[in-house]
């Protein structure tokens, strides 16, 4: 299997996923990495920073999330905690209802037979 697929597959998605963990609960990057390749790096592939923070400034800048700092107790450093804000609420679930439009369909297709009106 050509990797360049799966890969935009994965692309496509992750930001979603990343609203979908934020919208559970305020949590920082390294909490949300873990997440991800707790429950989902057989599938997604190991998250790494490189990955994962530039998404999460989109959304920021995109007025999806809020962040805050808190100091650390461990080093001295700040922590960056993201919040889902209402816009990204409502994002998010504008994505959720694409989504399951959108695997209705393909799954339909991929089973040999045509979307239903769901897909549509």
């Amino acid at each position: 299997m050509d990797s360049r697929y799966v890969q935009q597959f994965k692309k496509g998605s992750l930001e979603m996923i990343l609203l979908s963990l934020i919208a559970r609960k305020e949590t920082y990057g390294y909490e949300i990495i873990t997440e991800l390749n707790r429950g989902g790096a057989d599938v997604l592939g190991y998250a790494r920073e490189g990955t994962v923070y530039p998404i999460l400034y989109r959304l920021q800048e995109a007025g999806l999330l809020s962040c805050r700092l808190v100091p650390s107790a461990a080093n001295g450093a700040s922590k960056k905690y993201y919040a889902i804000t209402e816009r990204g609420r409502s994002t998010l679930e504008e994505l959720t209802a694409f989504w399951e439009r959108y695997t209705a369909c393909v799954d339909a297709f991929l089973r040999g037979g045509e979307p239903t009106e769901v897909a549509k």
